[in-house]
């Protein structure tokens, strides 16, 4: 994945989210909503919730994308708009990245009206016989996002991080599917706007969809050559852009039951500070009930004693919680903690720039 893909965009995208576009299985949708490089999109399936406007439904205000019942009514909401879709883009992120039966069905009659098929699940449709000959028939492609690379394509970690100059940023969170690669993108963009140049390496498939220059898919890559894709697409990102800020995506968290993700971060991309995404409404790990969400404070002194370097601010995700609670909780955090809080969908990331400033290097 390491490397730049300024060729965008790809196509015109019809995202299939069916029945979890309010849920944080829909996460994947979520980002192609706010935010892509790679795809124009034009609509989002999900019966449930058909004749409403995606973003609006998402953060509040319109863009113009349909939330809509299937397929035919995502090609005549496209067609209605003067484009023609090109992709078909999996939307949905569930635990372990598989599927069932109703997705692969909308996944035949996607190909089937002439459209490429983009995922990101550990169920690989390129796999699939009866998939890929009805792709090849009609002349689509698939791309599994998540399919393993070639081992000989891999990075072993080699020490070459400590060339990078940049300053580097972690976006951990306190829990999986909190928000860590929303607010990454936003502090780029932030970044951006007072003029201090940056790049975002992405760890997921989501940022891959999302069209981000740099990084790799952190779940996807054979364990021992982890650490060494982290640092070659940080080491990339330095080397071809010199940017003075690199904001690595999160995964999962470091206490996490079920997706323990940041730890390689830590220990490959040498990050000079961390911000740590939380959503103070949250009681149990994201999925897992019965397991409850460690304190804020505990995972911060994790954080720091497994990479010696600070947590610097702390974002929140208002999942849960109206405007007053947000008021409340941030007011609770920013006392027990001592750090900056930002709720950066609604304030924006400017608030993170003040923080980050001592780490700044010239």
């Amino acid at each position: 994945m390491t490397g730049r893909g300024d060729q965008f965009p790809d196509g015109v995208a019809i995202v299939y989210c069916e029945g979890a576009f309010d849920s944080s299985y829909g996460k994947t949708a979520h980002g192609l909503v706010r935010f892509t490089r790679r795809y124009e999109v034009a609509a989002v399936i999900d019966s449930h919730l058909a004749g409403r406007d995606a973003a609006e439904l998402l953060d509040g205000t319109a863009k113009g994308i349909p939330l809509v019942a299937g397929l035919a009514a995502a090609i005549a909401a496209t067609d209605a708009q003067g484009r023609r879709p090109t992709h078909f883009v999996i939307g949905l992120a569930p635990d372990g990245g598989v599927l069932g039966a109703s997705t692969r069905a909308a996944v035949m009659e996607a190909i089937d009206a002439g459209l490429s098929v983009d995922s990101g699940l550990h169920e690989f449709f390129s796999d699939d016989e009866e998939i890929r000959a009805l792709a090849c028939a009609k002349g689509v492609t698939l791309r599994d996002v998540r399919k393993p690379p070639p081992r000989s394509r891999l990075h072993f970690f080699c020490g070459k991080i400590r060339q990078v100059d940049s300053t580097v940023v972690a976006m951990l969170g306190t829990d999986s599917a909190i928000g860590k690669r929303t607010t990454a993108w936003l502090l780029v963009q932030a970044l951006e706007r007072a003029g201090i140049g940056a790049e975002m390496v992405g760890t997921g498939q989501t940022a891959w969809m999302q069209g981000v220059r740099y990084g790799m898919l952190l779940d996807s890559v054979v364990n021992d050559f982890v650490a060494g894709e982290i640092e070659h697409a940080v080491w990339s990102a330095w080397s071809q852009q010199r940017p003075r800020v690199i904001v690595v995506e999160g995964q999962g968290s470091l206490m996490h039951p079920a997706y323990p993700g940041g730890f390689e971060i830590l220990g490959a991309a040498r990050p000079d500070a961390v911000i740590l995404q939380h959503a103070p409404g949250r009681r149990e790990y994201d999925g897992f009930e019965g397991f409850p969400l460690h304190p804020i404070e505990r995972q911060i002194q994790a954080i720091e004693l497994v990479s010696g370097r600070p947590v610097i601010a702390v974002t929140l995700n208002h999942e849960g919680l109206d405007a007053t609670g947000m008021e409340v909780a941030r007011a609770q955090i920013a006392a027990t903690t001592g750090l900056v809080v930002v709720d950066p969908l609604r304030d924006g990331a400017e608030g993170l720039i003040a923080a980050l400033r001592p780490f700044l290097r010239t």
